[in-house]
């Protein structure tokens, strides 16, 4: 298992919400506030930067999108840079999903994807994400992603397009949501298509 696999299963199980896949509604206006406070209720706790991502993703991304009753973050990380602790470089694929939960089943409000380049403080008592370089969309999206991601391109592309991987690491990052929200749900179901089953937490 590669050092950032074993990263991104850390952040899964630690963090109280989570990482991504196809996009699955529509971008609307809508606040969608605090469901990453209380994975800092004790700031000195957090050990790691990925609590600072799900806020964020949460607080600034999330708000953007029509609001659910649960707001999910999913990040697939690319690499990091962490040589300045006042400006720790992380790349990846991020995306937020908005939920409401219907009977047994999760079902996909809103949400999309938004890659780049995070920059993350450290502070005394945890982190704080202080920028946040996205992927132009349009014209200029190509363009964007090979200035942001540079020598780093090709690694995001393979994760951009593994739609399996992603697949996996979504339902994996709701199943881990959903027990740590003491949620009983047993699927997840974007607009349109068949509802899938989560997956067994341990």
């Amino acid at each position: 298992m590669t050092e950032i696999v074993k990263l991104l299963r850390i952040a899964i199980i630690s963090s109280a919400a989570l990482i991504l896949l196809a996009a699955c509604g529509n971008k609307q206006p809508a606040a969608s506030e605090a469901e990453m406070e209380e994975t800092n209720t004790e700031a000195n706790q957090e050990t790691n930067y990925f609590p600072a991502i799900d806020r964020y993703l949460v607080n600034e991304i999330g708000k953007h999108y029509a609001k659910g009753e649960h707001c999910v973050p999913i990040h697939s990380i690319v690499t990091v840079d962490e040589r300045n602790s006042e400006d720790i470089l992380v790349w990846g694929d991020f995306w937020v999903f908005n939920y409401n939960q219907v009977g047994d089943t999760l079902k996909c409000v809103s949400g999309g994807s938004h890659p780049g380049r995070m920059h993350i403080r450290q502070k005394e008592n945890g982190f704080e994400v202080i920028g946040f370089d996205q992927v132009e969309d349009g014209d200029r999206n190509l363009l964007s992603a090979k200035e942001i991601f540079g020598d780093k391109y090709d690694a995001f592309h393979a994760i951009n397009s593994d739609s399996e991987a992603r697949e996996k690491l979504r339902a994996d990052g709701l199943a881990v949501y959903a027990k740590n929200h003491n949620l009983s749900v047993t699927m997840y179901q974007d607009y349109g298509w068949p509802a899938k089953k989560l997956p067994s937490i341990d």
